[in-house]
């Protein structure tokens, strides 16, 4: 009960964020975005309509169609977040002003961001793209990601018609932003280094690890593909500080050693941090 109520109230305000980016700085600044909101925006461009009134209908008929493709507590989840957009739409509509177009563009870029990532976080979904993306899978077998990139780069091209080439130009840039924050919120701010070392003195490299930066360290049986010989892999996850100490390290025992550094994100574990939900 208590996850739950979390995960609604992350809904609830990730849903006032997405109202407040698209009403405080897109819709002033005559900005686009990509989905059903994007068609709500230029709605509100081209005939004045409401955003909120529009964003509801057109999700709540996707929802009302593609249900099936989500299961029952994505379901109501996005049914959530739909109503909390539009109502937050329809309440915050008008209170943004002008602002220097960039400026504008990046603080909607990062509200909508935020928006987009606490919905998504807590397990839902904003309706539109995803609905659509979800059928057109289910249906023709095509992908999630590019029916749902193919849908909202449609929508923000058919906006350019209404809002200029150069605002379209712009809105890609706050696209790219809050899809920036999006992949954060998702994966997390704390990001990690992983690093992969290839040597034929791993034991010696894994014990100074664990002797002096105390991490652990992973041993992985391989076998080359040309040589066919069999040969250890080391495998270590550390803090990005760590990684100038390690690379001295692998260096003063194997000059010569393979090194393949990785960035990763939401580590948890002993030693690290336990999974937030």
């Amino acid at each position: 009960m208590n996850s739950t109520a979390k995960e609604i109230t992350l809904i609830i305000i990730g849903s006032l964020f997405f109202a407040l980016g698209v009403n405080l700085f897109a819709i002033p600044n005559e900005l686009g975005e990509g989905g059903v909101t994007g068609i709500s925006m230029t709605l509100y461009y081209v005939f004045s309509w409401s955003p909120g009134y529009t964003n509801f209908v057109m999700n709540g008929i996707l929802l009302a169609i593609g249900y099936k493709v989500l299961n029952k507590r994505v379901t109501w989840y996005t049914l959530l977040a739909i109503f909390f957009t539009s109502v937050f739409l329809h309440f915050t509509e008008g209170m943004g002003r002008s602002l220097d177009i960039m400026l504008g563009t990046v603080f909607a870029g990062v509200f909508i961001g935020i928006g987009l990532g606490l919905v998504l976080r807590s397990g839902g979904t904003t309706g539109g793209s995803t609905i659509v993306a979800r059928m057109l899978n289910q249906k023709f077998g095509w992908a999630v990601s590019t029916s749902m990139f193919v849908f909202d780069i449609l929508v923000v091209i058919g906006s350019g018609f209404v809002i200029g080439i150069e605002n379209t130009m712009y809105t890609g840039i706050s696209i790219y932003i809050s899809t920036k924050i999006l992949d954060y919120l998702i994966d997390g701010f704390d990001t990690r280094k992983a690093v992969t070392i290839i040597s034929p003195l791993t034991d010696a490299i894994a014990e100074k690890v664990s002797a002096e930066m105390d991490r652990g360290a992973t041993i992985i049986n391989a076998r080359g593909h040309y040589s066919k010989e069999s040969k250890d892999i080391l495998y270590v996850v550390i803090n990005k500080q760590e990684l100038f100490l390690l690379k001295k390290t692998i260096q003063q025992i194997d000059d010569k050693a393979f090194v393949v550094v990785h960035d990763v994100r939401d580590v948890f574990g002993e030693g690290f941090t336990f999974p937030k939900t």
